[in-house]
């Protein structure tokens, strides 16, 4: 059954109030053979408490702790490093799936051979009020992809074995899951996914998403230091990424 085990990664800190309901929406998976690594990030509250209880009741649920905090990347490879399964899911601590996305998404994968898939997902604030949802297209291209990243990271999932192996997020602070799908791709040439909506995702009041300028300057030096493209193609690819940001917003 390890050929179709799921390793779902999820980088905790401080958010021992929401991670409860994502434990839950993973445990509430109609597919059943998965395993779930929190990565604790040194929270300062009781985040690990809450996530040993769990992990106590259902033996699929391992908390593994950092000793000092290092960010989201780091904690997602040291997930990805303890990872026995097959298949490599991102699910973060204030997010939630709904109950048939593995087995969906995981037929999906089967029945197109396919080494990299996502999905849509609904946005929501921390109060669960329905922002919008992303409807991404059927297949992506690597430069698809560079021009506007269309993988929600919660719903991305892919296959070590049609990959030959894990693959680990590049260690930058802020949009180290969109290089990983750059990456990714860069060996497979494309991606495809399913436009049903799977999955929550919450949009926090100080994530790194509700700060444009931020995210705009992770997105640039995803271009020049992580893909290394030169200047004038990462001008283009970000001004159709500033585009996107907009249209996405009138």
């Amino acid at each position: 059954m390890k050929n179709k085990l799921v390793s779902v990664i999820t980088p905790s800190f401080n958010c021992a109030e929401s991670i409860g309901a994502t434990i839950k929406s993973v445990q509430q998976q109609d597919y059943e053979h998965w395993e779930m690594l929190i990565v604790d990030d040194c929270s300062t509250d009781n985040t690990r408490a809450v996530v040993q209880a769990y992990a106590d009741k259902d033996h699929r649920i391992k908390l593994i702790t950092r000793k000092w905090n290092a960010g989201p990347a780091v904690s997602r490879n040291r997930g990805i490093s303890h990872a026995n399964g097959r298949y490599i899911a991102f699910l973060d601590a204030d997010d939630m799936w709904y109950p048939k996305k593995l087995s969906k998404q995981l037929t999906f994968m089967d029945k197109h051979k396919v080494a990299l898939s996502y999905t849509a997902y609904r946005r929501v604030d921390e109060s669960g009020r329905e922002l919008g949802f992303i409807i991404p297209p059927e297949k992506l291209t690597y430069e698809e992809l560079l021009k506007c990243c269309r993988i929600g990271c919660l719903t991305a999932l892919y296959d070590t074995k049609r990959l030959n192996g894990k693959v680990y997020m590049p260690n930058i602070a802020k949009r180290q899951d969109f290089a990983l799908w750059l990456k990714i791709m860069r060996q497979i040439g494309d991606a495809h996914g399913l436009t049903e909506v799977l999955a929550d995702y919450t949009v926090a009041a100080n994530s790194v998403s509700s700060n444009k300028i931020i995210a705009a300057k992770y997105q640039w030096r995803v271009y020049r230091e992580v893909e290394k493209l030169p200047f004038l193609p990462s001008f283009r690819y970000f001004c159709f990424y500033a585009l996107n940001g907009f249209f996405n917003r009138i």
